[in-house]
């Protein structure tokens, strides 16, 4: 499937700011902040993520595919336009995870180019603009596979994270205590000066119980939740394109 509109596959991609479009980035430059990602919705929980967001008054990155897990394309089905809209109006910062979540060192060029293409077709169609921010799939994008260069070709920035809070692995109930630890120890840590972490949206356990967990110990050790642009110095002007064609938001 291929969202609707005109491509973007040949939209001018100057390389603006002070930000890496070289290297991978895993860690904040600010200081005293927890940079907070999601990866792989949005989904059925990423609403009550944003209520729980907006009572702590965190900003969050969330790192968004456009069909993935069977959800359906999220420009055109409810409730996901809504949800990205909310993203944007309460002041995080949407990126992209490509549209369906491949691996994007097993693609050849111009299917991993694709990937990022549609991605942005579809968030365009929701807000009217694209993102310079990505995270690949299974944090898999190395330069020998010829990823690194198609992403500096794109004009993305590519993030990682230096705190993995493990949400993905410990889903369950019995099991989320392990990522309570492992944040615990995190922001306990003598060493600790700023983090990069990654969760995800897509589950509950991480949405529910994990995150307001996190954040009171962010809150209690001073801390700020934050994007990972307010993370990394860069202006909110260098988070997203305009497209040169189709900017209509359905």
């Amino acid at each position: 499937m291929t969202p609707a509109g005109a491509s973007t596959s040949t939209d001018p991609r100057p390389l603006t700011g002070a930000i890496s479009y070289d290297t991978d980035i895993s860690v904040c430059t600010k200081k005293k902040v927890v940079a907070l990602t999601y990866d792989d919705g949005p989904n059925a929980y990423t609403g009550q993520l944003l209520d729980i967001l907006k009572q702590y008054g965190y900003h969050a990155t969330f790192f968004i595919c456009g069909n993935n897990q069977g959800k359906g394309e999220i420009d055109v089905t409810a409730p996901y336009p809504a949800i990205v809209k909310r993203m944007i109006a309460e002041g995080h910062q949407v990126a992209s995870h490509t549209f369906s979540h491949y691996d994007l060192d097993d693609l050849p060029s111009d299917l991993r180019k694709q990937q990022m293409v549609k991605n942005e077709r579809a968030i365009t169609n929701i807000i009217g603009k694209y993102p310079t921010y990505m995270r690949p799939p299974y944090s898999k994008c190395t330069a020998e596979s010829g990823c690194q260069a198609d992403m500096k070709a794109l004009g993305y920035h590519r993030i990682y994270f230096d705190l993995d809070t493990g949400d993905f692995q410990n889903p369950l109930p019995s099991q989320i205590s392990v990522s309570k630890n492992i944040v615990k120890d995190a922001l306990t840590s003598p060493n600790a000066q700023d983090y990069l972490a990654i969760q995800h949206d897509v589950v509950e356990q991480s949405v529910t119980n994990l995150s307001p967990y996190f954040y009171d110990r962010i809150k209690a050790k001073g801390w700020k939740g934050v994007t990972v642009g307010e993370c990394l110095g860069d202006p909110k002007v260098n988070w997203y394109r305009t497209p040169a064609r189709g900017k209509k938001v359905f």
